[in-house]
């Protein structure tokens, strides 16, 4: 998947890689995709009730070499 920036959040605990990826995602434009790639096995769930929170679209989840990677699109 494209995406315009990258963070990555491996080896933060919650609430960490929440608050790094809000200010990640405040240095973007509407519609530009970030992509997180985190290590914390709560950040599944906490990326979804993050997403649903502020309105920003949860565009892929998945887990690669025990990474947990999302794509979330900034809300326009």
């Amino acid at each position: 998947m494209d995406f315009d920036k990258e963070f990555d959040a491996s080896g933060l605990s919650c609430p960490l890689p929440i608050v790094k990826t809000k200010k990640s995602l405040a240095d973007m434009g509407p519609g530009q995709v970030l992509k997180v790639v985190a290590t914390d096995p709560g950040s599944v769930a906490d990326m979804q009730a993050f997403t649903e929170q502020t309105g920003h679209a949860l565009l892929a989840t998945n887990t690669e070499n025990s990474k947990h990677v999302f794509y979330i699109r900034k809300k326009a």
